[in-house]
């Protein structure tokens, strides 16, 4: 298996460990550790890079649709601030950057690999 694969999920873990120190002195950007760590999951997966993702503003029910709940549940959980991404007010109406969901969903990717195989994912 290992000899299709372009990269291990040890050496991304080890990677990961190794950008630790450089991360709490700054010299390497939280968020673009988890971009760099993303893209090695990804690599690791597909044997490609992420695709570039164009940049939009989505509504409440394309993000909820991103998310695969209902949007009442997005409105229930945005409200008690569950999720990271900010909202944008543009008139009456509220959106939110595509590219801040994906992220989430990939981080959330990453912590249940994170996970030992006999333990579930946490619930909130």
């Amino acid at each position: 298996m290992y000899s299709e694969q372009v990269l291990r999920p040890k050496t991304v873990k080890l990677l990961k460990q190794i950008m630790l120190p450089w991360i709490d002195e700054g010299v390497i950007a939280s968020l673009e550790a988890k971009n760099i760590i993303s893209n090695l999951n990804y690599l690791i997966k597909h044997n490609e890079i992420i695709p570039s993702i164009v940049p939009k503003l989505l509504t409440q029910q394309e993000t909820a649709d991103m998310l695969n709940i209902g949007l009442s549940n997005f409105k229930y959980l945005e409200k008690n601030g569950e999720f990271p991404f900010k909202r944008k007010t543009i008139g009456g109406s509220v959106r939110y950057s595509n590219i801040s969901v994906i992220e989430y969903l990939m981080a959330a990717d990453d912590d249940t690999e994170d996970q030992p195989e006999d333990q579930e994912p946490e619930c909130k």
